[in-house]
C-alpha cells in the first residue's frame, strides 16, 4: 500500500493527456481550492477530480476492503469519503463545476476507450452541469445526494 502514489498516477496522466491533446489548458493540484483538486480549468471554472475506487469508497467491483486490519482501512476510507463530500460542497459554494472520474472508468476490463472518454470530457466541459461523474457506465449528471449514494454501503454502516 505504501507504493501507491497520491499524485501523478497513471489514470491522472491519462486524463491530462486527453485534455492537453484536445487543446484544454489546466492547472494541477491548486492549493487555493478546497480539496486541492487534481485538475483545474480556470477558463471553464471547472474542476476534475480523479478518484481511485478503493481510496474513495466507490460502489463498484474494484472496491475491495483489505483482508488485514479491516477496521483500520474502513475508518481510513470513511475519513477520505467524509473529506471528499466536504470538498465537493465547498467547491460548489465557490461556484465551481466538478467532474469526478472514477478509476473503474479508466482501468480494468470494463474501461472506457480514450476516444469515448475524450467525447465525455468535451461534452461535460461544454455543458453547464455543476456536478457530474464518469464511471464505467459513462457520464452522468448528479446531485450531492446522488453522489453520496455512489459510496460503497459497507462504509456507511456503523
Amino acid at each position: 500500500m505504501r507504493a501507491i502514489k497520491s499524485r501523478d498516477t497513471s489514470i491522472e496522466i491519462q486524463v491530462r493527456r486527453i485534455l492537453w491533446h484536445a487543446g484544454y489548458r489546466y492547472r494541477l493540484n491548486v492549493k487555493a481550492l478546497p480539496g486541492k483538486p487534481d485538475i483545474y480549468l480556470p477558463k471553464y471554472r471547472a474542476v476534475i477530480q480523479i478518484n481511485g475506487c478503493l481510496w474513495h469508497g466507490h460502489n463498484c467491483p474494484q472496491f475491495v476492503l483489505p483482508k488485514t486490519r479491516t477496521e483500520f482501512w474502513r475508518n481510513k476510507i470513511k475519513d477520505n469519503v467524509r473529506r471528499d463530500l466536504k470538498s465537493v460542497a465547498a467547491l460548489h459554494d465557490k461556484g465551481l463545476r466538478l467532474l469526478v472520474i472514477w478509476e473503474c472508468a479508466l482501468q480494468g476490463k470494463a474501461r472506457l476507450d480514450n476516444r469515448y472518454t475524450y467525447n465525455l470530457l468535451n461534452r461535460w466541459l461544454s455543458s453547464t452541469e455543476l456536478l457530474a461523474n464518469i464511471d464505467k457506465q459513462g457520464l452522468s449528471s448528479t446531485t450531492l445526494y446522488e453522489f453520496k449514494s455512489q459510496i460503497n454501503p459497507s462504509l456507511t454502516e456503523s
